[in-house]
């Protein structure tokens, strides 16, 4: 169960797709003065290097980060800026121009952290021992409260917030398979403790179609207003991963069509080679 490491990941096609949606839903929730929670449930670690032998033995993010980085002059959306400002500050932190590849990618507790203004708040929960010491060391200069625990039940334990809106990311290395069932059931039982709150649910498409159980418990529509957004490898291999996958419940107004874009923009074999699409699992 705590097998899984991010590092090997990090920076692949779904994490161009999940933390673009993030950063979106981020800056979209700051337009809004009043204070929000931010939680991470499933947080890894803060930073990963994508040089050392973890993230080169897989090399994913070639396919993912990289390319993103490379063609980043012809990217038609906006909401691509707030990434890759944080990306050039990261990687170039002393030269005058953009570095040429990326060798410092964020995880989703630094993308959260980048963004929290005075009065919010941000919730770490990490379960794996070497994960979450690294972001302990990291969470100590940014003033992150990291929580060595399970972060579908943390999360629970925890709602409603102090502050009146809610962000929540829950993004699971799904190792077991009871994992969809029991992330589709948090997400029941979290919404009911806060429906106003904002719920951004990662998960991968399968050749096996593992993911399906998640999607059928929610499609049962007690939680209304889901946006759907998957991005499929044009050239998927024959086991494994073939897509990446994002449930948004409550988006923010006019999220979906920003969202579109940005997928649109990593769409096709000069891009990341993905196929998107998006729709309503459940409409509002």
């Amino acid at each position: 169960m705590l097998s899984y490491l991010h590092g090997f990941h990090a920076g692949n096609f779904a994490d161009v797709q999940k933390h673009s949606a993030l950063l979106l839903a981020l800056t979209m929730m700051k337009a809004k003065s009043s204070p929000m929670a931010c939680v991470d449930t499933h947080a890894g670690s803060a930073l990963y290097n994508l040089t050392d032998d973890r993230a080169r033995k897989t090399a994913e993010a070639d396919a993912g980060i990289q390319r993103l980085w490379q063609c980043r002059a012809a990217l038609k959306s906006a909401d691509w800026q707030p990434m890759l400002a944080i990306l050039s500050e990261l990687n170039a932190p002393q030269r005058p121009t953009a570095p040429e590849s990326v060798s410092v990618y964020p995880g989703s507790p630094a993308w959260f952290a980048r963004n929290l203004r005075p009065g919010d708040s941000f919730t770490a929960f990490e379960l794996h021992p070497g994960e979450s010491d690294r972001l302990t060391q990291w969470a100590q200069k940014q003033g992150v409260n990291v929580r060595h625990q399970d972060g579908l039940k943390g999360l629970l334990h925890n709602l409603p917030p102090a502050q009146p809106r809610l962000l929540v990311l829950i993004d699971p290395s799904y190792e077991i398979k009871a994992e969809y069932t029991t992330v589709a059931e948090t997400v029941i039982k979290a919404w009911r403790k806060c429906r106003h709150g904002v719920f951004l649910i990662w998960y991968p498409i399968l050749a096996n179609g593992l993911e399906r159980p998640l999607l059928e418990r929610l499609e049962q529509g007690e939680v209304p207003k889901i946006l759907r957004s998957e991005v499929r490898l044009d050239q998927p291999p024959e086991r494994g991963m073939i897509g990446s996958g994002l449930l948004v419940v409550n988006p923010p107004w006019g999220f979906d069509t920003r969202l579109q874009a940005l997928m649109a923009d990593v769409s096709g074999k000069d891009r990341l080679g993905l196929a998107a699409s998006m729709d309503w699992l459940v409409p509002e």
